[in-house]
């Protein structure tokens, strides 16, 4: 079996990663959770996709909600979940095929933020370009 702190690990595991593992450890359903924090649940999925973070005091809910601590959740050390025990398992080809998915997933997310940070260029861009001509 694995170590907890390697597989939930921030080398490992995102933030969102985790979040999604406890609640399912939890038994929770997204919308379930979410309604318990008071949150929309599509909150709770941009947490779980990585696309943002709660504030404070929505961690410290959340962390006792799924009875993990905030630590594990940022982190993963401290008071959390422990392996897959399926994880353990799996042949050294699945690993590499996981790590290489986290390394496209975190690209995608990297890619996304570009493509905010142009539109946003774009849209000042266009909308300097409409003041000219309107002067």
């Amino acid at each position: 079996m694995q170590d907890t702190q390697d597989w939930y690990g921030p080398d490992t595991a995102t933030f969102g990663d985790r979040v999604a593992a406890a609640r399912e450890v939890a038994e929770m359903t997204q919308a379930q959770l979410a309604r318990r924090l008071g949150v929309r649940v599509a909150t709770l999925r941009s947490w779980e996709n990585d696309l943002s973070e709660p504030r404070a005091n929505r961690l410290s809910m959340m962390a006792g909600l799924l009875n993990v601590s905030m630590m594990w959740l940022i982190n993963g050390q401290g008071e959390g979940l422990d392996a897959p025990m399926e994880e353990a398992t799996l042949p050294a080809s699945a690993h590499e095929i996981l790590n290489e998915l986290r390394e496209l997933r975190t690209d995608m997310l990297a890619r996304v933020e570009q493509m905010a940070r142009l539109e946003k260029k774009l849209r000042t861009a266009l909308k300097d370009a409409g003041h000219e001509r309107a002067a």
